[in-house]
């Protein structure tokens, strides 16, 4: 073991010793690996000495690197290997779902038990940081589904929704687009603007939808209303029946909610996922008129209300603490930028960009 001053730091070397920010948060456990951007970090917060052990063979440097970038979403929120597993049990059930669905039943009694077991490991998930270990292209829709239906969970259960039943608007979040296995794939990861026929035909996904889940029994009828209705809008300008507020039934706003915010924030094929702070801003905007205004506010209220000694960096670069959390302006708390307070409520320009730490 050696104190070490940062200029001497390299990757891979072990902290043997807790890391705190100057204003005492935890910035890195005894026992992390260093990586590239955890040097940045260090630096960033005028860290002078850390303990370290130092590997003796540093050409196995990247494949710690890399073994670490394969678990990405802990450097902000640990996430626990069985919940990845599980995660990705679910992505893989889901892409078999939408096969299955145009020639044989939807396999729901597999497609709940994964479910269950998935939610029963919900404390590792973190809707503002959770990032999938991998997904391929054209996969997109699998990984907003499994997103979607933890979302819709956590969104249900922080409006009260009575506990018997979240499960099933979780499944309504899993199955909101199961209608897109019916749409070419040619139409859905078209790279160019779609037509006017290529438009209207995926937004038929939300009929064909309802029609390939209203005959499941063990489904109610919140969960095929969520997968028809997502897509209206609270002043009737949705789609496809263009129904007004009091006629979309509250799993769909739920899921609505839930499936803009992950829509904005995943890497798609041919669009760069958004940080989500100003996703949730733009979903702000959307609640007037669009969205369930008090869904949305349940939404960005929860999702943002452990700021206090997160470590991110803003659009700029600079990497900073958050400090102090306005619950008038809870996507813009202050942030100290190497012992500066910035107010991003009046720093309009400035933005989070990513959280590093939690």
């Amino acid at each position: 073991m050696a104190s070490v001053s940062i200029s001497q730091l390299k990757m891979g070397d072990k902290i043997t010793q807790d890391v705190h920010t100057p204003l005492g948060s935890l910035l890195f456990y005894k026992g992390k690996v260093l990586l590239q951007r955890d040097l940045e970090i260090l630096q960033a917060f005028l860290v002078t000495q850390v303990s370290v052990d130092r590997p003796e063979d540093y050409r196995k440097m990247k494949e710690i690197e890399e073994a670490q970038e394969a678990t990405a979403g802990d450097a902000a929120s640990p996430v626990s290997a069985s919940f990845y597993e599980k995660y990705d049990k679910m992505v893989a059930l889901v892409k078999k779902a939408f096969k299955d669905a145009l020639v044989n039943e939807i396999p729901m009694m597999g497609l709940r038990s994964q479910l269950e077991l998935l939610i029963a490991d919900i404390s590792d998930y973190n809707i503002l940081t959770f990032i999938p270990r991998q997904m391929k292209e054209r996969e997109y829709m699998y990984h907003n589904a499994v997103l979607v239906a933890l979302t819709s969970y956590c969104l249900a259960k922080w409006q009260g929704i009575q506990q018997k039943e979240l499960m099933q608007v979780a499944l309504a979040g899993l199955l909101h687009d199961i209608g897109n296995a019916k749409v070419d794939p040619d139409i859905l990861f078209k790279p160019s603007s779609l037509t006017r026929e290529e438009t209207e035909e995926v937004r038929r996904h939300t009929t064909y939808g309802y029609n390939l889940l209203k005959n499941v029994a063990s489904l109610n009828e919140g969960v095929k209303r969520a997968a028809l209705q997502h897509h209206e809008k609270i002043d009737a300008s949705g789609y496809p029946l263009g129904v007004k507020a009091n006629q979309i039934h509250q799993y769909a706003k739920i899921v609505a909610v839930a499936d803009i915010f992950h829509a904005m924030t995943l890497d798609r094929t041919f669009k760069k996922g958004q940080s989500p702070y100003p996703v949730l801003e733009q979903l702000e905007e959307e609640s007037f008129g669009k969205l369930d205004a008090e869904y949305v506010q349940t939404f960005i209220r929860k999702v943002t209300q452990f700021h206090h000694g997160m470590i991110v960096r803003l659009n700029d670069g600079r990497m900073g603490e958050i400090v102090f959390s306005d619950r008038n302006h809870p996507t813009r708390p202050w942030v100290s930028v190497n012992g500066v307070i910035i107010n991003l409520v009046n720093e309009r320009s400035l933005f989070i960009q990513e959280i590093l730490l939690k």
